[in-house]
This record gives C-alpha cells, structure tokens and sequence, in this order.
C-alpha cells in the first residue's frame, strides 16, 4: 500500500510531471480504490472537509509530505543507500501517531486490529499507510522493493516473481513501451541496411 501511495504522482523531476492527489477529494477517492476506506467513510471524510475545507487543505499537504518521505526512504534504500536521519524521523513521527490509533477488538475468529478514529479524523486515511510503510521496511519483502527501469519512470514496486527479474512497475505500462521502443529501433535499423 505505501509504495502504491508514493506511485501517485508520475514522473516526479520530469516535465511530464503528473499529480494525482490535487484535493483532498482525490486523496479520498484514492483511499477508498485502495481499500483503506469503505464508502460510507469516503462519503463522510468528503461532508467533513466541505465543512472544514482548511483542515481539509492541511491534510492534503501533510499527504503529499508524506508520500514524498515515504518515496526517498524507500528510494534511497533501493539504490543502496542509508535514508536520511530527518526522513526516518518524519517516518517514526507519523508511525507514532498512528499506532496511538489501533487498539484490539474482538472479532468472529478471537481478536483483530481496528483504527480508532472519529468521524471527523479527516487524515485517518494516512494512519494503514504509514503502518504499511513501517511493516515493508521491518520486512523479508523490503530486499524486493524495486523502482521501475524505465527511464522517467520512477513508480516503485515489491518484485514478487519468483527469480526476481521483474524490472517495470508494469508491463501493460511501462514494459510495453520498453518493447516497443526496441522493435522500432530495431526495426528502423535493420531497414535502412539495403537487401
């Protein structure tokens, strides 16, 4: 779920730069597609921030902070390099508050996890992602964490293929580009050398 939260923005130094959480609103459609919200919940996060558009606002900033920590920890970490001190602190930060959110409930099967929140917890979207981010980083998983090969592409992604070759964040995306790049090169290439 973090690395899908830091892909939402594409092409983060390009010129083609595209954010996909300009609102608040957005942020809570993207919630909701990713599972972290119901649709009641959605509804009732989007009634509180047209009723507080300010909070609204600094919840949408403190997102977009967050995703790009959430980014370089996990960016410097695949190009085999410490995080920065302030990044891991920002992270612990975020981890602390939210982990003061879960308590245990009983459920069918014994116990499970639940976020404590009141309605009008217009961030508590951010509460699964910061958990998310501290479990991939505590995790086996953490050595698959991969960032897309293909150039201007900076998506992230957990290579769960069995020998570990997976080198596109997608390859209805970006590994077909990739491909299909190389047969025109190699197309145009082998055209101009006469029969």
């Amino acid at each position: 779920m973090c690395l899908d939260f830091a892909n939402t923005v594409s092409a983060r130094a390009g010129r083609q730069r595209r954010e996909y959480l300009s609102t608040y609103g957005e942020l809570v459609a993207w919630s909701r597609h990713a599972g972290i919200l119901t649709g009641g919940e959605a509804d009732a996060l989007v009634a509180g921030a047209t009723r507080n558009p300010d909070a609204a606002t600094a919840v949408l900033e403190r997102a977009i902070a967050l995703r790009e920590m959430i980014y370089r920890v996990f960016s410097a970490f695949v190009v085999l390099r410490r995080p920065e001190v302030q990044d891991l602190a920002a992270l612990n930060a975020a981890l602390y508050d939210a982990l003061s959110r879960l308590e245990i409930r009983p459920s069918a099967g014994g116990f499970e996890w639940a976020w404590v929140s009141a309605r009008d917890d217009l961030d508590r979207m951010l509460w699964p992602i910061v958990r998310s981010a501290a479990d991939l980083l505590t995790s086996e998983d953490l050595g698959r964490v991969r960032e897309c090969a293909r150039e201007g592409c900076d998506w992230m992604f957990v290579d769960t293929s069995k020998n570990r070759s997976r080198r596109w964040c997608s390859m209805s995306l970006c590994g077909s580009r990739v491909k299909a790049r190389r047969y025109y090169r190699r197309r145009k290439g082998h055209d101009a050398i006469p029969d």
